[in-house]
């Protein structure tokens, strides 16, 4: 799945424009590489934001098209903001 839209379908960014001008923008990275808003993503993955002044780390969990808003955070975990895991 597309990153752009795994950020929305997961509501970690409202919109699918939004995701992809942030991604455009160089502000998200895939285990450890600037991410394309084209750029694939699958379980185990590592996604990183940059949000404002800070970074939100998350693990994706599960990759699905379509979900319900309530089992929208189930496809996610956020990371420990100094777990210093590397991937």
């Amino acid at each position: 799945m597309r990153i752009d839209k795994f950020l929305k379908v997961s509501r970690i960014i409202k919109r699918r424009t939004v995701a992809n001008e942030v991604c455009a923008a160089g502000r998200v990275s895939v285990n450890g590489r600037p991410a394309k808003p084209s750029a694939e993503i699958a379980e185990g993955d590592r996604i990183d934001i940059a949000f404002g002044n800070g970074t939100t780390s998350i693990r994706v969990l599960s990759v699905k098209d379509t979900v319900r808003k309530e089992d929208a955070q189930d496809m996610y975990e956020i990371l420990p903001r100094d777990s210093g895991e590397r991937i």
